[in-house]
């Protein structure tokens, strides 16, 4: 399924204008509840800490992302998407968009929902497993 929804989505990815794993990072960063740090979004993706730094200095420096302080840890900055990277990653969805509704043209969206659902779950679970774990 990964290879199939990165083919599917490949020509949205290169509109962008920005290698996957910035496209990855500005997305995680855009999509946040709250401003996240580098750590943050490597542990949610499973990339190395260093991979995720090394995007969002790239980002930074392409002004989509800025560093801000973190009243939480002094070394730890937070990630905040500027407005350039918001109206990048709009674009980018606008896009994926099309693609999304051009598939689900094609599939029940009853087979969506209950895929979405038991994806969820699973991740819920994994989620928790991996809390636990850590404590």
């Amino acid at each position: 399924m990964r290879g199939r929804m990165r083919a599917l989505f490949a020509d949205t990815r290169a509109a962008s204008g920005l290698p996957e794993m910035e496209l990855t990072v500005l997305t995680a960063v855009v999509n946040a509840a709250a401003p996240p740090t580098v750590a943050q979004i490597g542990r949610s993706l499973g990339h190395p800490r260093q991979v995720v730094q090394r995007a969002a200095n790239r980002l930074a420096e392409l002004g989509l992302v800025a560093f801000a302080d973190n009243p939480e840890h002094k070394r730890a900055s937070l990630l905040v998407a500027t407005e350039a990277g918001r109206a990048l990653k709009a674009a980018d969805h606008a896009r994926a968009q099309e693609v999304t509704r051009a598939v689900t043209a094609r599939i029940d969206a009853a087979t969506f929902a209950d895929a979405a659902g038991q994806l969820h779950a699973i991740r819920s679970e994994i989620e928790a497993y991996l809390r636990e774990r850590e404590q």
